[in-house]
């Protein structure tokens, strides 16, 4: 992430912009502002050589004005409180657009996961998760994978609640294996709700997805995700990058060889032959109709906005672009879907695993498709018709909708005591 870009600045600069068009109290947008909840954690971990090393963690929540908090758990070495906590805002606004009726949390740990073990890493998630057990839980604060961990690591925090609670709590935390009660279709759900809001946006701008190029920025688990399902929809992928670097090729890319043959090896997919590599950044900057940021935030800046050349952006990854970067895309007439409504496929159905979870009876792949796809069509018509209301980009129409939810929410519950 660059270095000079405060997350937490960012995600508040949004948030006056949606404050500013509701004419929100100012007590109230000092209330969404800030989160509710900070707690860090430094904790000692023995690794397999008999060393102690302490890592530092933490677990945001935003607000609960509408529920339970929600939301991932991070695993990178560049992590820290400020953009947990923007992240945690992020998903506050994204549960309200989609309308699920959940608050917004995040939870962060300060490592390299490529420099320890299975055990290590094992060893890590049930202390950390003990260090911040009194925050988290089925009825609380429900913690899911993001970068860096997966279902494995999911299990792992469960188990570790469950024997806190003498007994197995399942809701306590989603994106889980299908065995230990996670749902169908959870791990493909962020990308699968990409490629329909993409869809949705290109049937707004009149594009034919038939003849469009796309450029894919990440090939973790939403970018791979969503560039094979827009292959299957018909376009043409024409750039990946992942974290090693980038390929580009004007006739297109093979997306499922690249995904089954170079995904996660160490040259990563720039060992593919048949392509011109390039940065993750000069990618950005490659010929195409349609982008689809899906690494980390803060990609996109005032520094390379106008030198993106595609017409339709879509947010797979959490605030890839930058508020002036917005401004440089609208000025352009580029269309943005943002992050709050592109990738909030994952905590659809995460909230979906968790429903199941706590009735004890679950649903086919294909429901969780057709239910996912409805809330996600009926969310870009919601914000769609925002945007045309006021006048404004489908960022700020999808913030003033999250936004109003929350401070309603707020209003109707009152400040206690």
């Amino acid at each position: 992430m660059s270095t000079h870009i405060n997350v937490l600045d960012m995600a508040r600069e949004q948030l006056a912009v949606a404050a500013n068009i509701l004419d929100l109290d100012k007590g109230l947008h000092n209330v969404l502002a800030q989160p509710m909840r900070q707690l860090i954690v430094h904790f000692p971990v023995v690794l397999d050589n008999g060393e102690v090393q302490v890592f530092e963690g933490c677990r945001v929540q935003h607000n609960a004005a509408r529920g339970p908090t929600k939301g991932g758990l991070r695993y990178h070495p560049d992590v820290d409180v400020d953009e947990t906590t923007a992240l945690a805002m992020w998903m506050t606004w994204k549960c309200a657009v989609v309308n699920i009726p959940y608050g917004g949390a995040k939870g962060s740990v300060k490592v390299d996961i490529k420099k320890l073990s299975k055990r290590e890493l094992e060893k890590l998630t049930r202390r950390f998760v003990t260090e911040i057990s009194s925050m988290i839980g089925e009825r609380s604060d429900i913690p899911a994978p993001d970068i860096g961990t997966n279902s494995q690591v999911m299990a792992w925090v469960m188990d570790t609640m469950s024997m806190q609670k003498g007994h197995t709590v399942p809701g306590a935390v989603t994106g889980k294996p299908i065995e230990l009660g996670g749902s169908e279709g959870r791990t493909e759900a962020t990308g699968r709700g990409v490629v329909v809001v993409l869809e949705e946006a290109v049937r707004v701008l009149n594009m034919n997805l038939a003849n469009a190029r796309i450029i894919v920025q990440g090939f973790g688990n939403v970018g791979s995700t969503a560039a094979k399902l827009v292959e299957e929809a018909g376009g043409t992928v024409v750039g990946i990058s992942d974290a090693v670097g980038g390929i580009y090729n004007p006739k297109g890319l093979p997306v499922h060889d690249l995904f089954n043959r170079y995904s996660g090896r160490d040259g990563g997919i720039r060992e593919f032959k048949d392509a011109e590599k390039v940065t993750n950044m000069e990618l950005l900057e490659m010929p195409c109709d349609i982008l689809i940021p899906a690494a980390i935030a803060a990609q996109v800046t005032k520094e390379n906005a106008d030198k993106v050349k595609a017409r339709l952006i879509v947010e797979g990854a959490n605030g890839p672009c930058t508020p002036d970067a917005d401004h440089i895309f609208s000025d352009k007439g580029v269309l943005v879907v943002p992050d709050i409504l592109a990738n909030a496929g994952g905590v659809i159905v995460s909230y979906f695993e968790w429903v199941q979870d706590l009735q004890n009876f679950f649903w086919e792949e294909n429901e969780v498709n057709i239910k996912l796809t409805k809330i996600m069509r009926s969310s870009f018509s919601a914000v769609e018709s925002a945007m045309m209301t006021h006048k404004t980009d489908m960022r700020t129409a999808a913030l003033v909708i999250g936004v109003k939810r929350v401070a309603d929410a707020t209003i109707r519950r009152g400040i206690f005591p």
